[in-house]
């Protein structure tokens, strides 16, 4: 891949009307205009945070408005998805903790110009994880969507797919991802790429190499990315293992381009010794031509001191285009295109 032109600005610049932006999402409409999310308010898990969203059209981005929002009740982590008919579903989690978080779902049949009613994504459903996490959904090439999700408890963290063979109507959970736990405590740590540290895995980012044969990486608390793999299109996964890129216990995510190309966006640098936590910063692109055996970095996004964490990245595979957005130090949301040759 050849890299041959950049432009990054900014969604919402300085004057807004939240505090703190985060967890954004994106998706290219029919059109060529770009539909973007994220949560914002004072803070993450504060009652005022809502959903917001901008439009950017060929004069540039649109003032954000709200699109969703429950009073007195934080909202999270927004997930944008186009269904191959144009239909767009905007997915986020609702609750003030994370262990009991409730999915929500709007639909838009127009570009996004109106929207239903909010509902629950499973009526009655108080896991805290069904439907997309923080990555977008996947079509494989059978028609079925993947939505990469997982739960958060004060205990383990554990990921899996919720699975849709109706167009989104309806959603079957896979069984958790296969992890061997380690306790993260331990000083003389053993290596076993199998073993993950501290509470475990969560928000997958998905690909499907061929069909049936779907493919996740995972955050960690194990200072280290996780992978996993499905042979029967993600109704089973096999056992997670660290693939030997580093992780800091933050937000990654990836794309597949018509070539077979993944161009992964994340955090290359690891925990702090003693913590399960690491710095935000650097936040990079690397690409994978063997189906994510190997990685090499190909573009710095940001080096400076700060958080920048949270990348979603999509593909414009006519244009040649990478375009994805990310938090930058928790006051706004970057928008970045790639120009690229591949």
């Amino acid at each position: 891949m050849k890299i041959l032109e950049t432009k990054k600005e900014f969604i919402v610049e300085e004057e807004r009307d939240f505090d703190s932006p985060h967890a954004s999402t994106l998706i290219r409409l029919k059109n060529g205009d770009i539909l973007a999310a994220w949560f914002g308010g004072s803070w993450e898990k504060n009652p005022d945070v809502a959903i917001w969203m901008s439009r950017r059209t060929p004069e540039g981005w649109q003032k954000p408005f709200v699109i969703a929002d429950t009073w007195g009740v934080a909202l999270w982590n927004p997930v944008l998805f186009q269904r191959e008919d144009g239909r767009i579903f905007l997915f986020y989690k609702e609750g003030a903790t994370i262990p009991h978080w409730i999915t929500k779902v709007r639909i838009s049949d127009d570009e996004g110009a109106t929207w239903t009613e909010s509902r629950e994504l499973v009526e009655g459903d108080r896991s805290g994880g069904r439907g997309p996490v923080k990555n977008k959904a996947i079509t494989l090439s059978d028609g079925t969507i993947l939505a990469p999700a997982s739960v958060e408890s004060d205990v383990a963290w554990d990921a899996f797919v919720d699975i849709s063979e109706d167009g989104g109507e309806s959603w079957t959970p896979s069984p958790f991802v296969p992890l061997r736990r380690a306790d993260y405590h331990v000083v003389d740590r053993p290596y076993d790429r199998h073993l993950c540290y501290g509470k475990g895995v969560i928000q997958p980012t998905l690909w499907e190499s061929a069909p049936g044969k779907v493919h996740m990486l995972l955050r960690s608390t194990s200072s280290a990315i996780f992978r996993s793999d499905s042979e029967d299109g993600g109704r089973t996964w096999g056992c997670a293992y660290a693939c030997g890129l580093p992780n800091n216990n933050s937000g990654l995510d990836v794309v597949k381009l018509d070539n077979g190309n993944l161009v992964l966006a994340y955090n290359p640098t690891g925990n702090l010794p003693g913590y399960y936590k690491g710095p935000r910063t650097p936040l990079c692109l690397a690409l994978s031509e063997d189906n994510g055996e190997s990685w090499e970095n190909i573009l710095t996004l940001e080096d400076a001191p700060g958080g920048y964490a949270y990348p979603a990245i999509i593909c414009d595979n006519e244009k040649k285009e990478l375009l994805l957005t990310y938090t930058w130090k928790r006051e706004r949301i970057v928008f970045w295109r790639i120009r690229c040759q591949w």
